[in-house]
């Protein structure tokens, strides 16, 4: 029986007792309407997915997206611990080994369905070298749903009452949610301290890679990189040394979509750019505890390397504030304008062994009027691939493409092929220049072809977003930038 076997899961999960069942049954009947059907369900969240579809015929919620998932989370609430018992089984499972503890709490939010395995499943991913020699990964993003029409019409009406203030704050933990705010029953968050602040650590409900988790200031304050920055990226990987962590930058153009809410993005995964070369080695002569230099990257990007964290701080500070103040206007290289700060850095930390790793990558958000998005942002010969701004992700090197391309590069392989003429026109020209590039593209090898063209567009993309192009000027102006430095 559905509702049984459901109830059933919820008591082995060990937030609940045999004696609790009977209550769990009339919980589950509140929600989904009064009788149990037998039930087809294979998988946790097939279970639930049944149980929702049982309310709506039931007419306990209305048949919309919103809807739905309010109640798919309500349902997983109930197999999950409360925040407090989370927190502890978590921390006891730490102190025998950071990543039994990780892998504890990861598990226990894809089995809850606050993980989203089976949309993300849908993205289209894959990896490859650019024709330009940079190892670089495509992610087309399939997984987050479309805003739902009714829950649009609903928020427009809706008075807004700032509870939460965004998707990231603490508030949201068990937060019911509606139309005009996520569902969030089931969301569980990891008190910690970091940087001498009260920080929490959650996964990312549609992640983009593996392990993809969020650490959040526990207070709504706005992004900010400085200092204190490093000093909290540095200690996160100390915590968690088998996870990798970076926080996007905190101006406009080149930060996230978020920059009201200081966070960052870690997980599991190695990214591309963790594993590029440096094309030149630097040594500081203040530091000479810390080696590194500049990486072989179509983005400006320093690598630190130190088993002195003490010093890897001091010295990514010092390069943080060298450019926030630096300019180079014949490269479009400007530092401040009437007052407004365009410089920043995307950083990021790993371990590689007993090393830590802190990588700088230079942004400016300048724009002009031929580049009116931003000067180091992605050019408008490729906005048919890619128009949105470079965050985090991408400067590692994993391409986030929105999920119309699936649908458009579907149009360009069948036009390339001469099988159909119906072609979007952003993508027109490309497509052109692929014909004539590739003579003898055919049925066999048209797959093949579109990717590498795509993971070519990526990185031109990158390159468009680097400060010091990969050029004689570019390198001199990576000359005079490091003269600055010292």
């Amino acid at each position: 029986m559905l509702i049984e076997n459901f109830v059933q899961k919820i008591i082995a999960a060990g937030s609940y007792q045999e004696m609790d069942r009977v209550y769990l049954f009339n919980r589950v009947q509140a929600l989904v309407g009064d009788g149990d059907v037998t039930s087809k369900a294979a998988s946790d969240e097939e279970a639930l997915l049944q149980l929702v579809d049982l309310a709506v015929e039931r007419g306990k919620i209305p048949d919309d997206a919103t809807s739905r998932e309010i109640l798919a989370d309500q349902l997983a609430d109930l197999a999950t611990p409360a925040p407090s018992k989370v927190n502890e089984l978590f921390w006891n499972k730490y102190d025998q080994d950071p990543k039994a503890a990780t892998d504890w709490f990861y598990d226990l939010c894809t089995h809850n369905n606050y993980v989203k395995k089976t949309a993300i499943a849908k993205n289209i991913v894959f990896s490859g070298t650019s024709s330009y020699g940079h190892p670089l990964e495509i992610t087309i993003n399939l997984s987050k749903p479309e805003k739902d029409p009714k829950a649009i019409a609903a928020a427009a009406k809706k008075k807004d009452t700032d509870y939460p203030k965004c998707d990231l704050c603490l508030e949201n933990e068990g937060y019911l949610g509606d139309y005009g705010k996520n569902a969030r029953s089931n969301l569980r968050i990891i008190r910690m301290n970091i940087g001498g602040e009260k920080w929490g650590m959650q996964y990312s409900p549609y992640a983009y890679f593996n392990e993809h988790c969020i650490f959040l200031d526990q207070i709504h304050e706005p992004m900010v990189i400085n200092q204190q920055t490093l000093i909290k990226l540095l200690e996160i990987v100390k915590m968690f040394p088998h996870y990798m962590v970076g926080s996007n930058a905190d101006l406009p153009i080149v930060g996230g979509s978020l920059l009201s809410h200081e966070h960052y993005q870690g997980g599991g995964h190695r990214f591309p750019m963790m594993n590029a070369q440096i094309k030149q080695e630097l040594t500081f002569a203040a530091y000479p505890q810390v080696k590194g230099g500049i990486v072989d990257w179509p983005m400006s990007d320093l690598r630190l390397i130190s088993q002195d964290p003490e010093a890897l701080i001091e010295l990514g500070t010092k390069i943080i504030k060298t450019w926030q103040k630096y300019s180079d206007p014949a490269l479009g290289i400007v530092a401040e304008t009437n007052g407004i700060r365009h410089h920043t850095v995307t950083p990021i930390a790993h371990k590689d062994g007993d090393d830590y790793v802190l990588e700088l990558v230079l942004r400016d958000n300048n724009t002009n009027d031929q580049y009116p998005l931003g000067i180091f942002h992605p050019h408008q010969d490729k906005w048919h691939i890619k128009k949105e701004n470079i965050g985090l992700i991408e400067v590692m090197g994993r391409a986030i493409l929105p999920g119309r391309l699936k649908g458009e590069l579907n149009e360009v392989k069948r036009c390339l092929l001469g099988q159909d003429n119906h072609i979007a026109d952003i993508h027109l020209p490309w497509a052109k220049q692929l014909q004539a590039k590739h003579p003898d593209l055919n049925a066999r090898n048209v797959d093949q072809i579109l990717e590498q063209e795509l993971l070519d567009v990526f990185d031109q993309v990158l390159a468009d977003a680097g400060v010091f192009k990969d050029d004689a000027a570019g390198e001199a102006g990576w000359q005079k930038f490091l003269a600055e430095i010292e």
